[in-house]
């Protein structure tokens, strides 16, 4: 069996990588927070954004950094890049899916564990398909048992994902939710590179390999996260906080209330008033309350 190094840089990149997945599942649950209080098109637009934020910043490229940081010793190694661009789409989209689901089809726990199922599968499924997405003069196995617990710390890793994304509220209890979650999506990626096992062919130092080199990756990485971030930066400093925007909705009920509500009597027959109250102040024969 071949020596493998899951962290050739030292802390460089399990840091960073942590780093990255609880930026993406802050700036995730922040979104989350609108579409707490939003219908419709609206808290589709947010739960998108957030699945963008999670599935992409929190996962992907949480996956992507770590994987910077596994070298194999007198082994080459490359990466397809279709397949790599592939395993990206599915984070964001098993996300989405999860978000999606107890977003608009309820909060309830059989939803939650539903959605966070759902998603798990698919983050897990992102994990192993970016492993099948290394090209190197070796064959790949991987341990079962390993395995199995990756698996299952992704669906536990969703499921609390989904279930923080309905339940927490303030920007402490955010962003400690975003650590935990950070915690969980970095712990399933390293324990399922260490279920990884490798055996190089002979020679495998003077084979020639097709797909791109990790480094040609981080300019177009550090590009793309650093626009994505600053952009969901802007759209939510730019909007009202979930209190503004639960605020702002209960006052547009009450204003819609009354616009719909029972018509005033007619202004020539004076509206009776309660017994058991005097006329207020600036209420006249005839017409409604002073304004």
């Amino acid at each position: 069996m071949t020596e493998v190094h899951h962290f050739s840089y030292g802390l460089v990149t399990p840091t960073l990588a942590y780093t990255m997945s609880f930026i993406g599942s802050l700036l995730g649950l922040l979104c989350t927070a609108r579409a707490r209080v939003t219908t419709g098109r609206s808290r589709a637009s947010w739960l998108g954004l957030a699945a963008l934020a999670i599935g992409g910043t929190g996962i992907w490229v949480m996956h992507f950094i770590a994987m910077l940081g596994f070298t194999v010793p007198n082994a080459e190694i490359r990466y397809d890049v279709p397949l790599t661009l592939l395993s990206c789409a599915v984070a964001i989209v098993v996300v989405a899916i999860g978000l999606f689901i107890v977003g608009f089809a309820g909060s309830g726990t059989p939803v939650v564990i539903t959605g966070g199922v759902l998603t798990g599968i698919g983050v897990a499924s992102m994990h192993y398909m970016g492993m099948t997405a290394m090209n190197m003069a070796g064959d790949l196995s991987y341990q079962p048992v390993l395995v199995a617990l990756s698996v299952v710390i992704a669906l536990v890793a969703a499921t609390a994902a989904l279930w923080f994304a309905l339940k927490v509220r303030g920007l402490l209890a955010t962003a400690g939710a975003a650590a935990i979650m950070g915690v969980a999506v970095t712990g399933m990626h390293y324990t399922g590179m260490a279920a990884m096992r490798i055996r190089l062919h002979e020679h495998a130092h003077d084979a020639a390999l097709g797909g791109a080199r990790p480094a040609d990756f981080l300019l177009p990485l550090v590009g793309g996260v650093g626009a994505v971030a600053t952009i969901l930066l802007i759209i939510i400093a730019m909007a009202p906080s979930e209190e503004e925007m639960r605020v702002e909705a209960a006052l547009q009920e009450r204003v819609e209330a009354r616009r719909h509500g029972p018509p005033s009597a007619p202004a020539d027959i004076p509206a009776p008033a309660p017994a058991d109250r005097r006329p207020a102040a600036g209420e006249w024969f005839g017409g409604g309350p002073s304004r």
